[in-house]
């Protein structure tokens, strides 16, 4: 009869057996990742735009942000109801503006009010 130590011996063996494949899978790999931290700080983006939305609903207020550049885009919402804002990344542009403005229009289906969009304020 087998014991839970037993059990969990194997399965921890099992775990670091799994670990090791990847380990050596992942040297295999690395050769072929060719960059190194240098490399992403020489990064330029070009064309960078930025717009923020507001948004109102009862008592709540949301944010909608975009920020795109000439090698992507970003959409982030600070929602109230999540504890944590969400950022989802996009290697397109034109493809983040698009997910921004079908965000807006949900939104408003929503019950949401946009009170304010464009470029982000300041002051």
């Amino acid at each position: 009869m087998n014991s839970e130590f037993d059990d969990f011996e194997q399965e921890l063996d099992d775990l670091e057996q799994e670990l090791d494949a990847f380990e050596d899978e992942f040297e295999d790999m690395e050769p072929e990742l060719n960059y190194t931290a240098d490399e992403v700080h020489q990064i330029e983006f070009t064309q960078v735009a930025t717009r923020t939305a507001i948004l109102l609903k009862d008592d709540m207020f949301a944010l909608l942000c975009l920020k795109t550049a000439d090698q992507g885009g970003a959409i982030c919402r600070v929602d109230p109801r999540e504890i944590n804002p969400a950022v989802q990344l996009y290697d397109d542009a034109e493809k983040a503006l698009d997910w921004y403005t079908k965000s807006l229009q949900t939104s408003k289906k929503n019950g949401w009010r946009i009170v304010y969009d464009g470029l982000p304020l300041e002051g």
